[in-house]
């Protein structure tokens, strides 16, 4: 199985407009980041994780020219908002490709994106709209996602709550403030632990920092960890060097087989 990092940034990206931080102007290209996107291939089957605005994009520099499914973390905007960029695949005649969205979200989701989501589908002359099949999913839930096997866990993060999973090797945490405590047994044995956080110190009410994320590396134990999610506050090559062994900065275009 192999996992790609389309976007690693929070939603302000990287860099952000009008700042001239040293980050938002370094030469490195891993200081650049997109919004958050996951791409899980097996085989010839992709899944996609999030439809971050930076969609199109990210799908051309990974060269995607299909997906099999599409697994919707929570429907915040740098999380959602390029859905309309899966037309592409509609335009080429592509079926309705399955997309997995936690069933709270579900009427959120229909209620942004009414054109093609909503109970009155409009699509205007000479443009085509995304082709997708809502499947709701529920916590804790084990579901086939595009033969991909998932085991449904959700996070809190503010009012809302955020879905990651265990796939296998792989345990995904996105946009999390905290592990429950009936989690931590799901995450148990995972070899690739995935997770976010923002910046070092300074604890965000919705999201882990880099303080709160090592714990959870430290006591989940993965073989490889890898952070993901990261603000303008963090230089690739200092927070590299900052972070124990076995933890690693994600970037985009970060690819990895497990």
């Amino acid at each position: 199985m192999k996992l790609r990092f389309l976007g690693t940034g929070t939603s302000f990206g990287v860099p952000v407009i009008g700042c001239s931080c040293g980050v938002c102007t370094s030469p490195d290209p891993r200081n650049r980041r997109t919004r958050h996107g996951l791409l899980l291939e097996k085989g010839r089957k992709r899944l996609l994780v999030d439809t971050p605005p930076e969609l199109r994009l990210q799908l051309v520099a990974a060269g995607v020219d299909s997906l099999d499914g599409v697994f919707l973390t929570h429907p915040h905007a740098d999380h959602l908002h390029g859905i309309d960029d899966l037309r592409a695949f509609s335009g080429r005649g592509a079926d309705p490709i399955p997309l997995w969205i936690a069933a709270e979200h579900e009427a959120e989701v229909r209620g942004r994106f009414p054109y093609f989501l909503g109970p009155d589908p409009t699509i205007q002359p000479g443009t085509v709209v995304p082709g997708l099949d809502p499947i709701p999913f529920r916590d804790r839930e084990r579901i086939d996602a595009a033969g991909f096997d998932l085991s449904v866990i959700g996070y809190p993060h503010g009012a809302f709550t955020s879905y990651g999973f265990r796939c296998g090797d792989l345990s995904l945490i996105v946009d999390a403030k905290r592990v429950p405590d009936d989690a931590w047994e799901l995450l148990a044995g995972s070899r690739i632990l995935v997770l976010n956080a923002l910046w070092y110190g300074s604890p965000h009410p919705t999201h882990f920092n880099v303080e709160e994320a090592l714990e959870v590396v430290e006591r989940v134990a993965p073989e490889r960890a890898l952070l993901t999610h990261l603000t303008h506050r963090l230089d690739h090559p200092r927070l590299e060097r900052s972070l124990p062994a076995g933890v690693e900065a994600a970037y985009d275009g970060l690819e990895l087989d497990f």
